[in-house]
């Protein structure tokens, strides 16, 4: 609980008190009636819904605006640096919220690949040549590009097109509007 939160292995950690659970099953009908026994399933079964929480939240997708959305939910305003404990983390209960802490970190996720994508499209559109050329029987002058690049295009119409289907589209439906 003494570690910092960046630098506690929570799937090492998870996989202990898995091996824990399994150990503690294997006491006597007797046993699993005390309340030592009960009080250590309990802890572990937090453990196990707060450890996969640590890994997603340490996901480098989870930009400031998300964990704005964690510290509205669990009404405390904390701030995530290298010093914070993960005792103080797992003093946010966040257990409590699993299902909208997994949602916050999926929509993490989500925005981050789709402003790499952005990304990618900024890249290699800043440098496609086009050509001219006229039309037959006219001064009409026609752009053109090569069959790669018409290619790429055809393919980034499609994901972008994708983008626009994704429930978190709002944070960048100003640049895929524009693309």
């Amino acid at each position: 609980m003494s570690n910092t939160w960046n630098e506690t292995n929570s799937d090492a950690m998870e996989e202990e008190v898995k091996k824990l659970m399994a150990a503690l099953k294997t006491f006597t009908k007797v046993d699993k009636k005390c309340n030592a026994y009960l009080g250590l399933i309990e802890e572990c079964k937090k453990w196990l819904i707060f450890l996969p929480l640590v890994t997603s939240l340490r996901h480098p997708s989870m930009r400031e605006r998300h964990w704005d959305a964690i510290r509205e939910l669990v009404k405390s305003d904390f701030k995530v640096d290298a010093k914070l404990l993960l005792e103080e983390v797992y003093d946010l209960n966040l257990g409590k919220y699993n299902d909208d802490v997994e949602e916050i970190t999926d929509q993490a996720g989500q925005e981050a690949r789709m402003e790499s994508t952005l990304k990618t499209f900024a890249e290699t559109w800043k440098d496609i040549e086009y050509v001219y050329d006229k039309h037959k029987g006219s001064d009409v002058q026609m752009l053109r590009m090569d069959e790669d690049s018409f290619d790429m295009l055809e393919e980034h119409q499609t994901l972008c097109t994708a983008m626009f289907s994704s429930r978190y589209l709002v944070t960048f439906e100003d640049e895929v509007n524009s693309w």
